[in-house]
């Protein structure tokens, strides 16, 4: 199903900000990697298992050819000196000259290497999850979800009910059949009241959030993809967007993606927390596989 929504406010509170996506401490991977393994195998995430386990490899290998580098670059320095003293004292520098020499290809062989395993090793810090807090219960599958307060009662109907879509197609405020010439299936147009009930739940949510002090905010409607990997994980959520061909834009999935994203490379103090913002933007989603399976009618309008 292919929708395009309004998602108003989702409460953005900045608890802390890093250089890029909140993501595990590489230090917590170094000193108790079991930690982190318990969690993935209370999620039931053997694939992530198997990621953290390269990620300690990756960044074992990192260590020792950065080490190595350094070794290297601090010898360069010192024959350097040496080659130095020798001609200012009139003596032969040949031998130190020669030694010299392959230095730099193989700080160089040395550099890319570093690169390549920090990138192997930021790219699954990237995609591993946050620790689940302890008092979430463990469960193998849906079927063992803990239910955690029920509000009110399901209604019994004398009758069959009908669907939202099924009401507002009869009381003619939704066109399926001529959205799905324009735009295809899964496209709708809210037309008279219904259209004004969904900018009235707007207004009065971004009412609501502005009264309890949460700065409105509408964002850009397209995003990079360098800010977009520290806001969520392309890999897994990358085919639900939507990306502008031949250009590095993504329409955004929603607000709160530009709004984390416009912190990206600053530090936040803590005396500058919480912030609070809400906000409001087309939501341009697919909503198509495993995403949108439970999806039936209108989905976030």
């Amino acid at each position: 199903m292919y929708n395009v929504k309004y998602r108003v406010g989702l409460n953005f509170e900045a608890k802390r900000v890093p250089r890029h996506r909140l993501m595990l401490d590489i230090k917590l991977v170094r000193e108790h990697p079991e930690i982190i393994r318990k969690d993935l195998e209370k999620r039931g995430d053997h694939e992530k298992i198997e990621m953290l386990n390269n990620l300690i490899e990756y960044d074992k290998q990192w260590r020792k050819l950065l080490k190595e580098a350094n070794k290297l670059r601090h010898k360069r320095k010192l024959i350097t000196t040496q080659i130095a003293n020798l001609k200012k004292q009139g003596k032969d520098a040949d031998k130190q000259i020669e030694e010299a020499k392959d230095i730099p290809e193989k700080i160089k062989r040395l550099e890319m290497q570093v690169a390549e395993y920090r990138e192997k090793a930021d790219s699954i810090l990237l995609k591993l999850p946050n620790i689940l807090y302890e008092t979430v219960p463990f469960g193998r599958d849906e079927t063992e979800n803990v239910v955690e307060k029920v509000v009110g009662k399901p209604p019994k109907f004398g009758f069959t009910p009908k669907s939202h879509v099924e009401i507002a197609s009869d009381l003619g405020l939704i066109d399926f059949e001529r959205a799905a010439k324009v735009a295809g299936h899964g496209f709708y147009y809210l037309k008279g009241d219904l259209a004004r009930l969904d900018y009235a739940i707007m207004n009065y949510t971004m009412d609501f959030l502005r009264s309890r002090g949460y700065t409105l905010v509408e964002p850009p409607l397209m995003m990079h993809r360098k800010p977009y990997l520290g806001v969520t994980d392309l890999e897994f959520f990358g085919d639900q967007l939507y990306k502008i061909e031949d250009d590095d834009l993504y329409l955004i999935a929603t607000s709160e993606h530009p709004m984390a994203a416009s912190f990206m490379d600053e530090t936040i103090l803590q005396q500058d927390l919480p912030i609070k913002y809400v906000g409001v933007s087309p939501c341009f989603r697919k909503e198509v596989g495993a995403h949108g399976k439970y999806t039936k009618g209108l989905f976030r309008v």
